[in-house]
């Protein structure tokens, strides 16, 4: 394998997975519409910026995508500028979140270009690909994945092989980010209830956390990002409604009749219109304990 890859998409997510790249060793060739983005891997040795998706393909023989939309997946890829316009021979590795939908279609077009395609889908936030144990959901040809674990590897402790089909690991990320949401909404809401209750916040996650209630919320996010105030874990409340509303796409399509997912939906339908969505999606417990007259925060223990 080349030691020379491209890294389309270079912001909270990319930028760090493009930096474990380079401390292993890696060139890497750049591209993000954001200067913003872009400016801090100017004059960085081992990196190249470049113009387009299409200029990143044209040097590499292996792209790898952190997007966030399934449209920007689409321009990005198929482009008139984009990385299919290189030619044939290369592979693409997506680890956005585009839906299984989006991800079918990159992966049959490509395959008609002679191009390869891997969906890889990644979970774990910011802090998972600064540290580089992100979960990686990798779905298309066997061969292809055997390939390229050894590269994902890099930006993933957990490496994990869905099938063959490219969709299946956006479908797994789909149903994690489904669940994840629900625990960081339900949570939210009863962290509230118990705040007004009286229950100092730490001391409710303390119990939580070796009682049944326990999930990634209690866990991790609340702990690190709410009763500290911080919010700051590295996703959007606009992009959590973004991939809920892919679930439920998915579940439509697959005529899987849904319950729950549709009330966690629109909680964060409901964070977007009260103008939450530029926010850490962490910042949903700010709509609770508004609605609630409470903050959440860590408090003075007596005793």
């Amino acid at each position: 394998m080349s030691d020379r890859v491209g890294f389309i998409g270079v912001g909270r997510m990319g930028a760090p997975m493009v930096r474990r790249l380079l401390a292993h060793g890696y060139e890497v060739c750049i591209r993000d519409v954001s200067e913003a983005a872009v400016a801090p891997f100017r004059g960085q040795p081992g990196v190249t910026i470049c113009g387009s998706p299409r200029e990143v393909a044209g040097q590499v023989p292996v792209v790898l995508l952190s997007l966030p939309l399934p449209k920007t997946l689409l321009d990005v890829v198929l482009g008139p500028d984009g990385v299919a316009a290189a030619g044939p021979g290369r592979c693409v590795i997506d680890t956005s979140t585009s839906g299984a939908r989006a991800s079918r279609a990159v992966g049959a077009e490509l395959g008609a270009k002679g191009l390869q395609f891997l969906d890889a889908p990644v979970s774990g936030g910011v802090p998972g690909a600064e540290k580089g144990t992100l979960s990686v959901m990798v779905a298309g040809d066997p061969a292809l994945y055997d390939r390229h674990k050894g590269l994902l590897s890099i930006i993933g402790k957990n490496v994990f092989y869905v099938g063959a089909e490219p969709g299946q690991g956006q479908a797994m990320k789909l149903v994690n980010n489904m669940l994840s949401a629900t625990a960081l909404a339900a949570t939210s809401e009863v962290m509230a209830v118990a705040t007004k209750a009286g229950i100092a916040p730490d001391v409710a996650l303390d119990i939580l956390n070796v009682s049944s209630g326990r999930n990634s919320a209690t866990q991790d996010k609340f702990p690190k990002d709410v009763i500290t105030g911080t919010f700051s874990y590295g996703f959007l409340v606009d992009l959590m409604l973004k991939d809920v509303k892919l679930f439920e796409e998915l579940a439509d399509e697959m005529r899987v009749p849904t319950l729950v997912s549709p009330a966690v939906i629109n909680a964060w339908r409901v964070a977007v219109a009260q103008g939450y969505g530029p926010k850490d999606f962490t910042a949903i417990a700010e709509m609770f304990e508004r609605w609630a007259g409470v903050e959440i925060r860590a408090r003075r223990r007596e005793g």
